[in-house]
Parts: structure tokens; C-alpha cells; sequence
């Protein structure tokens, strides 16, 4: 059931044309629309929407909007425009047009959806009428139908076909828009790497440039009490590094299985291997979507190594500057 009002003014104009059609010649469709209200230069036609239907038709959902002398503006009720076009000589012109149907899309009053559920339509047996009402899973917002004939039945099967090939459309669509964002997303996560790898750069080259000022700045001072204490914890932590039992010992005896695991890998070589056909496609997309994300990281890279190189050149300026002051 439609929730819209009689104020929103919503026609439906059913047209014996293509979608493509329709939408390619929509501005000749409103023109023509506003010359079958009588042209009236205080109306103004407007399309609210355009559906595919089966067997070539096209939806085409318009409103119409009235403007008064003194700048307001309201919406046509949908009864009224309605009305207009169910006349006669209206109708004809809409026939030329293409239309084969109109109707208003409105919402049912309480008592219109009553009296439709108590009367079972023409050619259904009331007993079946009563049990499609209580099979209606949501009696707030749908309403039985009925389906009487092959002519109906087909009617009801083109039009699921049709909704169905419209939502494999729009799962195309989302699929397409979730592999742009997962590459979009492999990208980001390379430049994430790459700037915090240039953020770690950059703070131990502007550690060294301060390494080199304070000891410019502290030059024929004795040492003080917290230097003396920093380099110790600094002796302290280069002995545990170099500790045969830390983390030096640790990084050789990975070397160490790295190196078995290349033996290893080289003495197996010689044995053959069969991918599967599928796996092998899905391997060679993912290989294409590496190398677009590396070449693209390959172009940021250079624009960061010009920046570092106009970064160096301006720190070597500064430190030649501040060496001739000093000296």
C-alpha cells in the first residue's frame, strides 16, 4: 500500500515505451505534459520517478506544481490531476502520448482498506480470500491481490522477473562499488605504511639536526648530571641488544631457519605443482591488484623523495648558515 498523501500530488503514468525511451526523451515528455494541462505558464510538471516494467512499459511517477501570484507554491492534489487526466479529450491526448494508464498513488483510508478486505474481489472464493488475509505478513503495509487467470499469473511472473533482474542489477552495482573500496581501502593501507615509515625517517633526521645543535649549543660545557645518567641506560640498553641470549641471539636463529627453509624450498623445486583453474584466475587478480596498488605506491614514493631531497637541501642551507655564525 502507498503511504504518500493526496497532497503530494502523485500521479503514475503507465506509457507503452522503453525505459531508455522514457529517459532520453524525458524533457520533451514534461513539455508535452505541461501542453496537455493547457500550458498554463503558473504550473510546472515534474518527474519523481521512472521504473522499468515488463513487456517494453515504463513507470513514470510526476507531480505537478502550481504557483500563485504572490510567490507560494503548492502541489497539485493527486485527485485533481488525476481527474484532469481521466477526461475525455485529456485521455485521447495522453494515448498519443503513449500512456495506457493512469492512476493516483495515494494511501487508503481505514475505510477503503476495510470494505477492500471485506468484499472478496470477482471470481475468488471467499474462503480463499480470508485465507490470503490471514497470510498477509504485514497487514499495516500490504494488502492481498488477486490472481485469477494464466493471463494474471503471467503477468505476476513478468513482473517478479523483472524485479528480479533489477535487484541482480543493483547487487552488480554494490559488488562493483565493494571491490573500488577494498582497493581503494589496499591503497590507503599502503600510504598509512609509507607515511608513518616517512614520519619515523623525518623524526630520527630532526633528532640528529637537534643531536647537533645541543652539542653545537653545549660546546666546552662539562657533562651534567642527567647526561651522565642517560648514557648509562643507553650503555645499558646496547648490552642487552648485543647480549648472545637476547635479541641478537634470537634475530641469528631466525636467520638460521630462514636459511633451511630456502634449502629446503630450492631441493623441492624439482617437484610439479597443479593449480586449479579457478584459484589460479583468482591468484592472477589479486597479482594485478598488488601491482597496481605497488605502482601507485612507486609514484608516491618519488613525489616523497623529491620532498625529502627539497627537505635536505633547505636543512643544509640552515646548518651552512648557523656554521658561519658560529664560526
Amino acid at each position: 500500500m502507498p503511504n504518500n498523501k493526496d497532497e503530494d500530488g502523485l500521479v503514475v503514468l503507465v506509457f507503452n515505451k522503453k525505459e531508455t525511451d522514457v529517459r532520453s526523451q524525458q524533457q520533451q515528455l514534461v513539455e508535452s505534459l505541461h501542453k496537455v494541462l493547457g500550458g498554463n505558464q503558473t504550473l510546472t510538471v515534474n518527474v519523481e520517478g521512472i521504473k522499468t516494467l515488463p513487456d517494453d512499459q515504463t513507470e513514470v511517477v510526476i507531480y505537478v506544481v502550481e504557483r500563485s501570484p504572490n510567490g507560494t507554491s503548492r502541489r497539485v492534489p493527486a485527485t485533481t490531476l488525476h481527474a484532469h487526466f481521466e477526461q475525455a479529450n485529456i485521455k485521447t491526448q495522453l494515448q498519443q502520448l503513449g500512456v495506457t494508464l493512469s492512476m493516483t498513488r495515494t494511501e487508503l483510508s481505514p475505510a477503503q482498506i476495510k470494505q477492500l478486505l471485506q468484499n472478496p474481489p470477482a471470481g475468488v472464493d471467499p474462503i480463499i480470500w480470508e485465507q490470503a488475509k490471514v497470510d498477509n505478513p504485514d497487514s499495516e503495509k500490504l494488502i492481498p491481490v488477486p490472481m485469477v487467470g494464466f493471463k494474471e499469473l503471467l503477468r505476476r511472473l513478468k513482473v517478479q522477473d523483472q524485479m528480479t533482474k533489477q535487484h541482480q542489477t543493483r547487487l552488480d552495482i554494490i559488488s562493483e562499488d565493494i571491490s573500488e573500496l577494498q582497493k581503494n581501502q589496499t591503497t590507503t593501507m599502503a600510504k598509512i605504511a609509507q607515511y608513518k615509515r616517512k614520519l619515523m625517517d623525518l623524526s630520527h633526521r630532526t633528532l640528529q639536526v637537534l643531536i647537533k645543535q645541543e652539542i653545537q649549543r653545549k660546546s666546552g660545557y662539562a657533562i651534567q648530571a642527567d647526561e651522565e645518567q642517560l648514557r648509562v641506560q643507553l650503555d645499558t640498553i646496547q648490552c642487552e641488544l648485543n647480549a648472545p641470549t637476547q635479541f641478537k641471539g634470537r634475530l641469528n636463529e631466525l636467520m638460521s631457519q630462514i636459511r633451511m627453509q630456502n634449502h629446503f624450498g630450492a631441493v623441492k623445486s624439482e617437484e610439479r605443482y597443479y593449480v586449479d583453474a579457478d584459484l589460479l584466475r583468482e591468484i592472477k587478480q589479486h597479482l594485478k591488484q598488488q601491482q597496481e596498488g605497488l605502482s601507485h605506491l612507486i609514484s608516491i614514493i618519488k613525489d616523497d623523495l623529491e620532498d625529502i631531497k627539497l627537505v635536505e637541501h633547505g636543512l643544509n642551507e640552515t646548518i651552512h648558515i648557523r656554521g658561519g655564525v658560529f664560526s
